[in-house]
């Protein structure tokens, strides 16, 4: 361990954050913008409910916050004193989940005597993308795709983000998770939906791409045709979904994944952007990231996609936020509370 008089560190902004806003728990240590641990402890008792139960996902942080700020620390190489600045998700998210890991940071920071800085882990998850090389240069579209949003965000600065087009009913987590519990997939059903779509017909089955004029989504139509058609086809044949799993799940996914990127192609002509990025949980999914890769080589973008364990809920988004508030000295009063939504 590194002795606190001899710090390799100081004056680098050395600042631990803590994620706690659904399901997982997660810290992370970054200094001078580079990340040094990135600690995640998932929930899995939420499988046999079919979803989050937010008052075992709060339980189960106060279990996991220690031990898990405990193994950052160490894969750091770093004591609790040596740090700078504490940050934590403020919002959105489960209230429970996020007082947890507000309290806890908010009690840290006051016992050290350090800065508290508080993230918005929507705003995290597009600057994971600056998270390592290669970046994006400024400004940048970033399609921002998760269990509960679904945004096209134009980036001028780690500073200014704007909302330019959103869903206006259902986020397309949700509608991977749905249509997954309509094929009788366990929770989380999203990952199997992209799993079964690799060996599957994505052209079989089509699906209707709502009209929805701007740069804002819908997915709420697409779940009512997925339900009617597989109810439809069941009338005909009790085993329809188990013998055309694989194709069912591709047709899906191909749909899904049309209608984010027609509207982030939409976006870039209208903007003018080429350098596009893509964040949140959903960014994880094959077919979303190489239906982008596929696309920004046709069109000329400068794409950027994060590693895989910076498009889930994680805490070294939060923490390369914060770092960005640290250097401008944007930090919160200990008075500061989490909240269940906040605009941006």
């Amino acid at each position: 361990m590194n002795d606190v008089t001899t710090n390799p560190f100081r004056g680098r902004g050395l600042i631990l954050a803590i994620e706690s806003s659904c399901d997982d728990t997660s810290a992370a240590i970054c200094a001078d913008g580079e990340i040094l641990s990135n600690i995640i402890a998932s929930q899995k008792i939420h499988e046999q409910y079919g979803g989050v139960v937010p008052e075992l996902a709060s339980r189960a942080h106060m279990q996991n916050i220690v031990p898990v700020v405990d193994v950052a620390l160490q894969k750091a190489d770093i004591k609790l004193a040596q740090v700078d600045a504490v940050a934590f998700t403020q919002a959105p998210g489960l209230i429970g989940s996020l007082l947890v890991g507000a309290q806890f940071a908010k009690s840290l920071a006051l016992s050290l005597q350090k800065p508290l800085i508080t993230v918005h882990h929507m705003q995290a998850h597009v600057l994971a993308n600056m998270i390592d090389e290669p970046r994006p240069s400024f400004p940048f579209l970033c399609l921002t795709v998760s269990g509960g949003h679904t945004q096209i965000v134009l980036c001028d600065s780690p500073y200014e983000m704007k909302v330019i087009g959103e869903t206006i009913d259902d986020a397309a987590g949700e509608a991977f998770d749905k249509s997954a519990k309509l094929l009788g997939l366990p929770y989380p059903g999203g990952p199997l939906i992209d799993k079964y779509a690799k060996e599957g017909d994505r052209k079989r089955f089509a699906f209707p791409e709502p009209n929805i004029p701007g740069l804002n989504f819908s997915f709420s139509g697409l779940k009512t045709s997925i339900l009617y058609f597989l109810q439809a086809e069941k009338n005909k044949n009790n085993h329809f979904i188990e013998e055309n799993l694989l194709d069912i799940c591709a047709s899906i996914q191909q749909r899904i994944v049309s209608i984010l990127l027609n509207k982030l192609q939409k976006a870039a002509k209208d903007t003018g952007i080429k350098n596009i990025c893509i964040a949140g949980g959903v960014s994880a999914n094959s077919g979303l990231r190489n239906g982008l890769t596929e696309l920004g080589n046709k069109l000329g973008w400068n794409t950027f996609i994060p590693k895989f364990e910076y498009c889930t809920d994680n805490a070294a988004m939060i923490a390369i936020t914060a770092y960005y508030k640290y250097l401008r000295n944007e930090f919160a009063e200990i008075t500061v509370s989490p909240t269940a939504r906040a605009e941006w």
